[in-house]
């Protein structure tokens, strides 16, 4: 029997993907900051709960070291996250670096907690949640771009690091997703931006700029990510990843950024003004 390990599994999709993977035959290792209070998985034959904050290096060591000592591991889904959404002027210098921990950082230490094990065995695989602003970009998320931009670069670069070994590192970048997820956005206000954030939302409305998946959707592209064997690093999951995505390859960046600027009724800088 196999084991995953998922952090950020109390709810939306890594909560999904522990349920989807206890279904198919696997143990899983469902981590959370507050196990206490899931009173799903721990009904679930083969789900263990335990504690983890991603931002808490300690607290990671010591799960890690937990999870391995319970037997063998052969996938970890790097899942926690959020949004941060806002222009950049309204952070707080606080508000970016714990974008970054929890997005970046986090997946980076957990990353790095279980290699000497996978290392030791010869094989194991990470899976990384990233984002479709991840492959692409989207107004008002500059930070939020940019730690799931990092995180697909940082993992094609380890793909040749961690091949070596025999270990496998990939992402899964959903559109939008159906969960609570969109409930733990923190939204800087800012009312010199209300115009575009209006146009933003209508295209998350219209399915132009993104639609909406079940995390069940993704989570079955989660699965199919830890179980094809490809030697594949990038895993679009939705239908509007898979669209926009291929578009971008399509078209390239500089002409799908142009079309999604038209799109939101934004002038050029470049352009003359009116």
């Amino acid at each position: 029997m196999k084991t995953i390990f998922i952090t950020g599994a109390s709810a939306g999709l890594g909560k999904s993907t522990a349920k989807l993977f206890q279904a198919n035959g696997w143990k899983v290792i469902a981590t959370m900051r507050t196990p206490e209070k899931e009173i799903e998985l721990n009904q679930l034959e083969n789900v263990t709960l335990l504690p983890l904050d991603v931002t808490n290096i300690a607290q990671i060591n010591t799960t890690v070291q937990a999870a391995i000592n319970m037997g063998n591991i052969d996938v970890v889904f790097n899942n926690a996250g959020y949004g941060l959404i806002g222009p950049l002027e309204s952070y707080t210098e606080a508000e970016i670096r714990s974008q970054f921990e929890t997005n970046f950082f986090g997946v980076i230490w957990v990353t790095q907690a279980f290699i000497p094990y996978f290392k030791e065995k010869r094989a194991g695989l990470f899976i990384t949640t990233t984002s479709l602003c991840g492959l692409t970009s989207y107004p008002l998320s500059s930070i939020y771009n940019a730690s799931k931009w990092a995180l697909e670069g940082w993992s094609e670069s380890m793909s040749y690091d961690l091949a070596q070994h025999h270990i496998g590192i990939k992402t899964v970048a959903p559109g939008g997703i159906k969960s609570n997820y969109m409930n733990v956005m923190e939204v800087a206000q800012d009312k010199s931006y209300d115009t575009l954030m209006q146009r933003l939302t209508e295209g998350f409305t219209d399915g132009t700029l993104m639609e909406f998946s079940e995390p069940e959707t993704i989570a079955d592209v989660v699965y199919r990510a830890a179980t094809d064997e490809k030697d594949q690093v990038r895993y679009p999951a939705g239908n509007d990843a898979v669209r926009i995505y291929a578009n971008r390859l399509e078209v390239g960046p500089e002409a799908q950024r142009i079309a999604t600027t038209k799109y939101l009724n934004l002038q050029s800088p470049y352009s003359p003004s009116i």
